[in-house]
């Protein structure tokens, strides 16, 4: 997000676009804007290496809150805008950010969180009042400071969190070479090539901007000269009718918005002129065959898949060419060096799944957490995981199962849950769905899951029934859930991740052990 380099060609052309309100940023005003920031954070103290977080709803200043980090040699974190007065105070804590930015809309956690936040000096509101010394509005405080740059601009990164669906969140940070703002780091260049990011390219962002992928997208976007739409939140027929408005080229997406999109009734979905769009990525969670085979029916051969953790481990991907000759692949690896192993670190054979580890592709930390960082590391630290669990074909392409702590062990048998979601998630009268195992006496555990319904479909025994007849169909009987619960929404973050913790421990208790 460094629009430096554009500014003299671009200075009137749409940097930033909301997608609800029309609001534009042009690459003129993100340059002068971005440049105050850095005046005010140099001039509070925040050197090279320093923290600082954002904590906001997709908002038409998040975008220069973070190009200033990118231009000042800052860590800048991107915090869940979801999360509770603890949870903040723990990620800013952690972080040892000493400015936190935010917005009216958050302003009520955030204030709250300050007294719990001993480190945080300055706390700045984009878009409403300041109060007392330390909490200041946003534009009063920048404003006749200079809209040049600083004399030591030099390259910054985020450093995200992970989204702690298994336990407390970590923050990611890769070591930040000394470089000049304009020079970006490597993986950018990477994914720049893949995904054929261009200048005058328009990008539409359905997803959250505190979330790793679309926070990349949208700095991409700005580094190579392009116009970003940024949709407040997602709503599936908005998004179509957003390609056609704008002549979308580039968006990503998660599953879940396939599935909403395929649901909206037909006239909704042929409505709108899709032909600008020439690449869609999907990433952050599986995705059922059935939804994709739809989607690419539907959109064409323009849909590529990716897999890869947020601390940068290695990289898969393919195109839509490839995974219709490898159904259910997230794609052959191109960076890192993948190996499938068993508990005793022992390699599996092909088709066998595994715990996922590899060769890391960028070195990475978990900040302040050596423990944790020890433990997703091999015991001779030189390959790391996530704990994801998957198996590779005899062409080289990896399918993801699932994540190890949500295997199910049943009766001695091993289940993936993911298989059980990904069929419940294409009937029809399904609008998401969680799969885990909760205690049994016998068996250790059960298959469980726990759906949430279409919105003119009324839970009870008669549509339980009916979900578990169609999991009989189509899965092995230790895959079928013995029991189907129902939730009027299931805890899924916007970006697609589901926080399926929250709901099997409901089904534990109180247990310190996920074994009976």
């Amino acid at each position: 997000m460094y629009p430096g380099q554009h500014v003299a060609r671009r200075a009137a052309q749409p940097a930033v676009v909301m997608a609800g309100t029309g609001e534009t940023i042009t690459y003129g005003e993100l340059e002068a804007r971005s440049n105050r920031l850095a005046h005010l954070l140099r001039a509070r103290g925040l050197g090279r290496l320093d923290h600082y977080s954002i904590y906001m709803e997709n908002n038409a200043r998040y975008v220069e809150c973070c190009a200033v980090g990118e231009r000042s040699g800052h860590y800048y974190t991107c915090v869940n805008s979801y999360l509770t007065v603890e949870e903040l105070a723990y990620i800013l804590n952690n972080s040892e950010s000493k400015v936190l930015i935010t917005s009216q809309a958050k302003r009520e956690v955030a204030l709250a969180a300050l007294p719990l936040c001993p480190g945080i000096e300055l706390c700045l509101v984009v878009d409403g009042p300041g109060e007392g010394d330390h909490v200041l509005n946003l534009e009063q405080a920048t404003s006749g400071l200079p809209a040049t740059p600083i004399a030591d601009e030099s390259l910054g990164t985020a450093m995200l969190y992970s989204s702690g669906t298994t336990g407390r969140p970590k923050g990611i940070l890769r070591p930040l070479p000394e470089q000049p703002p304009a020079q970006q780091l490597p993986i950018f260049t990477f994914l720049e090539k893949l995904w054929q990011y261009r200048p005058d390219m328009i990008y539409l962002s359905p997803a959250p901007l505190y979330h790793s992928a679309p926070q990349a997208a949208v700095n991409l976007t700005i580094r190579v000269g392009g116009t970003a739409i940024i949709m407040e939140r997602f709503d599936a027929e908005q998004y179509l009718q957003l390609i056609e408005t704008h002549r979308v080229s580039h968006s990503q997406l998660v599953p879940t918005m396939f599935s909403r999109m395929l649901k909206l009734p037909a006239a909704a979905r042929t409505h709108h002129d899709l032909s600008s769009l020439e690449i869609a990525i999907h990433a952050a969670a599986p995705c059922p065959v059935q939804v994709k085979e739809q989607m690419i029916e539907w959109w064409g051969p323009i849909i590529h898949e990716y897999y890869g953790a947020t601390e940068g481990l290695g990289f898969t991907a393919c195109n839509s060419q490839e995974w219709l000759a490898h159904r259910g692949t997230v794609g052959r690896v191109l960076l890192g060096e993948l190996h499938v192993l068993d508990d005793q670190m022992k390699e599996l054979p092909v088709g066998t799944p595994g715990t996922l580890w590899f060769k890391t592709a960028t070195p990475f930390e978990y900040f302040n957490d050596p423990g944790k960082t020890r433990e997703a590391r091999s015991p001779d630290g030189t390959m790391s995981t996530v704990g994801d669990v998957g198996y590779v074909d005899e062409d080289g392409y990896l399918y993801l199962t699932d994540r190890a702590t949500f295997m199910i062990i049943s009766g001695g048998v091993n289940i993936y849950p993911q298989e059980c979601e990904n069929l419940l998630i294409t009937h029809p009268k399904v609008a998401d769905a969680a799969v885990f195992g909760v205690p049994n006496v016998d068996l250790g555990e059960e298959v469980k899951a726990v759906v949430q319904l279409m919105p003119d479909v009324h839970p009870g025994a008669e549509i339980a029934d009916e979900l578990i007849a169609f999991c009989t169909r189509h899965l092995a009987r230790q895959k079928v859930p013995r029991s189907i619960d129902f939730e009027h929404e299931l805890p899924r973050l916007p970006t697609g991740k589901l926080y399926k913790r929250l709901l099997r421990d409901r089904y534990w208790g109180n247990k310190t052990s996920r074994i009976v």
